[in-house]
């Protein structure tokens, strides 16, 4: 299995790298986690005819913008996307005109998307949609959810945006990859956001007793070099040794 990074950046796109999107490349599945402006990458990499999943863990714009360049595809097989209850409006509403071109159940002329589109709504807990998978409120604003999935015997953890809380340590329990954001470089005691830094994501994945922690979606105006995105590695890792930073493109193998 590869989970390839096509976008590890929150806030913007910037020379660092694109806003939130990852793909992971399994046997018998295409799982896509966010779409960020990365998500325009995603054909280069998806070649066989599998099923193809998406899920979004929240609505805010650096993890959904990439729904303008659905457009640009034409899978055969379609794309299944999951969003948390009552947020499958939200996806209609921004992957419709005057937005974008239609989904395909969208009556205007201008045209619809070649890739045939589903969207699924999730509550909370565990579900399968040919695969495990388990949906957890985490703590954000506006609302954001985690997810685990299971892909190859191998549990896969994506915080989306959040701060660590009592749902992040119970998703995140025995996971063999913990996928974390690392927005900030130090949070600030009242994080009325909802976001992480490099120390509380290696904590939570020690206490976690997690395989190995990714760290993602790096703020660009706090990040906004390569090497101070080493330098949250390093202190991750004085907590959490088996800890990477990503990188645009990083491809992992699991």
């Amino acid at each position: 299995m590869k989970i390839i990074f096509l976008g590890t950046n929150g806030w913007y796109t910037s020379d660092t790298g694109n806003t939130a999107c990852i793909l992971i490349d399994s046997k018998d599945n295409y799982v896509i986690l966010d779409a960020g402006n990365g998500l325009y990458k995603i054909d280069k990499y998806i070649k066989e005819n599998k099923p193809i999943s998406l899920f979004i863990s929240h609505f805010h714009l650096d993890h959904v913008s990439g729904f303008h360049t659905l457009a640009k595809f034409d899978f055969k097989q379609g794309i299944n996307v999951y969003v948390a209850k009552s947020r499958k409006k939200d996806f209609e509403f921004l992957v419709n005109p005057p937005y974008t071109i239609g989904i395909d159940n969208n009556p205007t002329n201008i045209g619809q998307l070649r890739t045939k589109v589903k969207v699924y709504e999730l509550t909370e807990g565990n579900h399968n949609i040919g695969f495990p998978i388990t949906i957890s409120k985490l703590y954000h604003a506006y609302n954001g959810h985690g997810y685990k999935i299971t892909l190859d015997k191998k549990n896969i953890v994506y915080s989306g945006d959040t701060k660590v809380g009592d749902n992040s340590l119970s998703l995140a329990n025995k996971a063999d990859l913990l996928i974390h954001e690392c927005t900030n470089i130090r949070s600030q005691e009242n994080d009325v956001w909802g976001h992480t830094d490099p120390e509380q994501a290696a904590n939570l994945a020690k206490q976690a007793n997690v395989k190995k922690l990714v760290l993602t979606h790096f703020q660009p105006n706090l990040y906004d070099s390569q090497e101070k995105r080493k330098t949250a590695e390093i202190k991750a890792r004085k907590v959490f040794i088996n800890t990477i930073a990503a990188t645009d493109d990083l491809i992992l193998k699991l």
